[in-house]
């Protein structure tokens, strides 16, 4: 994090990344001085409505965040920026999206829990466009345009208006990590009587264990166990608002949709309180690791490794063989994972994975047959790219 105080002095002549947070109100002209090096620029958490004109000085900026302000529209000065092409405006109040506002190189779209009901058609010119967050807005259709996006490869349309789900996503050709709940054309949620309802005062939340878009994970002790179940346990409480994948209510609900499965972090109970809604699980052993980093600005839509990570021909193809037994029973549950990624599996020395992180899980069994398919397809191509990824893994 950078100061205004730095900025003004000249301390910061010279970098390619600026990052500043002062409850700014408008944009200051000292980062003009920048434009000779600055790549990256984050103006998120400020108060800011509007970016001048003249922001095409800044000829070398690629990424630009201002998540967290004021904006009502999408400045249109960023269509007139040709070099841009990681873009984040969450958390605004965007109602507005112009058709000369988004410039033609972008790759990586983020206009997660805003206010936009309507894309512009112009949108189908982001012939490069690989990854669109459009969760928590009050879409209502798709642009036609929509099925020019070929290199569109992760889409968020979680928590919007649409009424059907939008047939020309099942002839994009690179689309394989989708999540569409919270719409009105999804399927209502499950009583899932079938698991035990248990009470926030139950238990005693201790260390956190971990930490996701939806909520937090902690290790839990009970005060009251009548239901049997280990001493200890994780428990995820889940945040109220929207997520850049969507409701959590809506990823609770597939969790417990899929239930147990070897291969799943174990469900056990859930909380359903007016102030929390909580998932009870088991504690996983700590000899399991991740098998993948998230994707690189780089990478975009692809899992990054660690370096030198490596495994042997058998055993990637056991790891492999376990996540199509998966996939195979998410599809017999009519839910589509939507994040199917190396990053959310964990595996221990013995090669045994675990499968999680439920954010932007989708039910889908109200769809007509050929409309399952073609969500199915789309979760094989992720397998597909998750096969290429773990045996490229494989020592020479």
């Amino acid at each position: 994090m950078h100061t205004l105080e730095q900025l003004r002095s000249g301390a910061l002549q010279g970098i390619k990344r600026l990052q500043i947070s002062e409850e700014l109100t408008s944009f200051p002209d000292e980062i003009y001085d920048l434009a000779d090096s600055l790549e990256v620029l984050d103006l998120s958490n400020n108060r800011l409505r509007d970016l001048p004109s003249d922001l095409t000085r800044l000829t070398r900026l690629k990424i630009l965040f201002a998540s967290n302000n004021l904006f009502e529209h999408l400045p249109d000065v960023l269509g007139q920026m040709p070099g841009l092409e990681m873009i984040g405006f969450k958390h605004n109040r965007i109602a507005r999206v112009s058709e000369h506002c988004l410039p033609e190189q972008t790759r990586w779209l983020i206009l997660t829990d805003n206010r936009i009901t309507a894309l512009p058609e112009s949108i189908g010119n982001l012939t490069r466009l690989e990854k669109l967050a459009l969760a928590g807005n009050q879409i209502s259709v798709l642009p036609d345009s929509f099925a020019q996006l070929k290199k569109l490869g992760l889409l968020r349309l979680s928590a919007n208006a649409l009424a059907e789900f939008p047939d020309l996503l099942l002839a994009l050709p690179k689309l394989a990590w989708l999540a569409f709940s919270g719409n009105p054309f999804c399927p209502a949620h499950d009583e899932h009587a079938d698991f035990v309802q248990v009470h926030s005062q139950d238990m005693t939340l201790h260390e956190v264990l971990g930490m996701g878009a939806s909520g937090l994970i902690s290790r839990g002790t009970w005060r009251n166990n009548e239901h049997g179940f280990a001493d200890e346990v994780a428990v995820k409480v889940f945040k109220g608002k929207v997520t850049s994948d969507g409701f959590p209510k809506d990823e609770l609900d597939a969790c417990l949709t899929l239930g147990r499965h070897d291969n799943l972090v174990k469900p056990l109970a859930h909380i359903h309180e007016p102030d929390c809604a909580a998932l009870v699980m088991g504690l996983i052993p700590g000899d399991y690791y991740n098998l993948g980093q998230p994707p690189s600005l780089e990478t975009c839509t692809r899992d990054t490794f660690t370096q030198g990570q490596s495994f042997t021909a058998l055993q990637a193809e056991h790891i492999i063989e376990q996540m199509r037994e998966l996939i195979a029973y998410f599809e017999s549950k009519a839910v589509s994972h939507g994040d199917l990624y190396a990053h959310n599996v964990l595996i221990n020395a013995a090669g045994h994975i675990l499968f999680g992180d439920f954010g932007a899980a989708s039910k889908y069994h109200n769809l007509t047959s050929a409309q399952q398919a073609g969500v199915q397809a789309i979760e094989r191509r992720a397998l597909a790219y998750f096969e290429e990824d773990v045996r490229g893994l494989v020592n020479a």
